[in-house]
Order: structure tokens, then C-alpha cells, then sequence
């Protein structure tokens, strides 16, 4: 039976996102699910390390991050657990083109979670022992490959 759960550790390094995004994939894909589910989860993590490892730290030490994806019946939970400075998860942008360049920083990090939000069915963010703790779940059900219908 393959394992329901793929657990991941890293550091906060921009260069191990590809190697986290394969993985998922490979995950995803041994279970059947659409493409459209890997690349829903795939985003929302890319977006979320994006932003904590570019932002999140104030100092040059390899930091440690958790990303634990499970199958929870017909969804997977994805949780991430970093020890980046706490964030703001209700800092969505309203995209209306409008903007100046010194909000640039701010709205790159608020179009991200916009993104996450959009993708994926439920997005919970909680800090416990100077931990951001973030938890997205992905519905599967109806999202299965039609190649492995009898």
C-alpha cells in the first residue's frame, strides 16, 4: 500500500523549491489525480515559500521548513511549518491595476495569498511557539484521472 503521507524538509533556500514541486507531483501522480490538483498545490506552496524565504528571515542562517502533504479522504492536507517572522494571511490584494512601484514588495506578497486562496478549498494559518503553522486542503473527489475509470 503507498504511504498517504509525503513529509519534506528544507531550508530556506530558493534553489529547493523545484526539488519540493517534483516530489509533489510524483505524490500526486501515483494516486491518479488530475493535473489540475498538483498544480493547484504546487502553486500555493511555491507562492508561500516564495514569500517566506524571500521576506521572512532577517539574517543569513539556514532556517529549517516543514511541508507535510496527506490524503485525509477526499482531500489532501497540506501543512507548512517555518519559523519566518509571523505574516498576515488576510493580506490578499484587490487586483485593480492600479499601484505604485513602493507598494511593490507588499503586493507581491499579498498577490501570492491571493493566488493560494483562489486554488486551493481552505487556507488556516495559525502561530504557535514562534512557528507560523499553515494548513490549505485541496478537494480530490472529483478530481481524478478519467484513464482510471473500468
Amino acid at each position: 500500500m503507498e504511504e498517504d503521507t509525503l513529509e519534506i524538509s528544507l531550508v530556506n533556500d530558493l534553489r529547493e523549491i523545484a526539488s519540493v514541486a517534483a516530489m509533489i507531483d510524483e505524490f500526486c501522480a501515483q494516486r491518479n489525480y488530475a493535473p489540475q490538483i498538483g498544480y493547484a498545490i504546487n502553486l500555493s506552496i511555491e507562492e508561500i515559500l516564495t514569500n517566506r524565504i524571500s521576506f521572512g528571515y532577517d539574517d543569513d542562517e539556514q532556517h529549517r521548513i516543514e511541508v507535510i502533504v496527506r490524503v485525509e479522504e477526499n482531500q489532501l492536507v497540506v501543512v507548512l511549518v517555518d519559523n519566518s517572522a509571523p505574516f498576515d494571511l488576510s493580506a490578499t490584494v484587490e487586483i485593480d491595476g492600479e499601484g505604485s512601484l513602493e507598494e511593490g514588495e507588499e503586493l507581491l506578497a499579498g498577490l501570492g495569498l491571493f493566488l493560494v486562496n483562489q486554488v486551493m478549498d481552505s487556507v488556516e494559518y495559525r502561530r504557535k511557539n514562534e512557528c507560523n503553522i499553515l494548513i490549505m486542503t485541496k478537494e480530490t473527489q472529483e478530481a481524478v484521472e478519467a484513464d482510471s475509470e473500468p
